[in-house]
């Protein structure tokens, strides 16, 4: 009988491609999330019936327990980079990743794949970082042999990173960022599907894999890597840790006092604590070379969906070319 797969946030931005891949590899894929009908674009993902959206809410016990009924392994995807009404850290990231666990462990369910994030740490002064690493330990207390995959900064083309500072080079000269001399090392999408579908389909994949791309860069040499592939001359500025600061807090202020209506997507107060660390693979850290995984590179993808920021969009290499036979 095929397999059946529970992926929790299948329909989000990792999620989609675990969904993908799962779909491709013969299994019944259930997509849980919070608005169904919102996710009816991954249907197309496998044949009839294959993929199947389902609605649950992981801070309710008896919704989990519902949709991971029948699942031969489970993936939890969620997770959030600000809080917003009953979504918060705590809720999320902590009580929810352990919630899946629990249930998974009370039904029996044969594997899991947590899906964390570099720098999850109990020690962390940002709350991000603190849930992300009180989630993986709730994982692990319920599901000892769960694998845990913490990705860098995650691109591809649905991506929140490099779409909004190409969205925000196409419509300012100026593009500002805090935490300029930060490290990143940015990771395709889809390899971190490709580790999860190994965690999943094989039996020797166990542990916690920090997973990072080829390339180690500073926010600013991202954000000129991504100016020249949007082929747009922008100054970035670089914010004093004092102006980001201010900048923050006047965010989280309007969003608290909209009562939501105005969500922050631009800069929270954790997410400039999180900014002042780097974002790599640590040393010793198994990662992608343990899974026999070759990491994409950023510059192979970038140009792959960024091409919509240019000035002449889909026209820009013929414009290109044509001033080349003018030459």
């Amino acid at each position: 009988m095929t397999q059946l797969v529970t992926i929790f946030g299948g329909s989000g931005f990792v999620g989609r491609y675990i969904a993908r891949r799962m779909a491709q590899a013969g299994w019944r894929v259930r997509v849980a999330v919070r608005r169904p009908n919102e996710a009816m674009f991954v249907k197309p993902y496998g044949a009839v019936g294959q993929v199947e959206p389902v609605f649950c809410n992981i801070r309710d016990d008896a919704s989990v327990a519902a949709v991971m009924t029948g699942s031969d392994a489970v993936v939890n995807c969620v997770g959030i980079l600000n809080e917003a009404g009953k979504n918060k850290f705590a809720a999320v990231q902590a009580e929810g990743a352990e919630r899946i666990a629990k249930m998974a462990a009370a039904q029996g369910v044969a594997k899991m794949v947590h899906i964390s994030a570099i720098g999850a740490d109990a020690q962390s002064d940002s709350l991000y970082s603190q849930t992300k690493a009180a989630g993986e330990a709730g994982v692990l207390r319920h599901m000892p042999d769960a694998v845990i995959l913490r990705p860098s900064v995650v691109f591809g083309p649905e991506d929140e990173f490099f779409n909004r500072f190409a969205t925000m080079a196409a419509r300012s000269p100026i593009v500002p960022i805090a935490g300029a001399q930060t490290k990143f090392q940015p990771v395709y999408v889809d390899d971190i599907a490709r580790a999860a579908e190994l965690a999943l389909t094989t039996d020797c994949v166990q542990g916690t894999y920090e997973l990072g791309g080829p390339e180690v860069a500073t926010f600013r040499e991202l954000m000129q890597t991504m100016l020249t592939v949007v082929q747009r001359r922008r100054l970035i500025v670089a914010m004093p840790t004092f102006v980001a600061g201010l900048m923050a807090w006047g965010f989280d202020l309007a969003q608290t006092l909209t009562a939501g209506l105005f969500t922050n997507s631009l800069l929270t107060r954790d997410q400039l604590k999180n900014l002042g660390r780097d974002n790599v693979v640590s040393e010793g850290a198994k990662t992608f070379a343990d899974l026999g995984i070759e990491p994409v590179r950023l510059k192979s993808v970038l140009p792959d969906y960024l091409w919509c920021y240019r000035p002449s969009g889909q026209y820009a290499a013929i414009k290109n070319s044509a001033k080349n036979l003018r030459s």
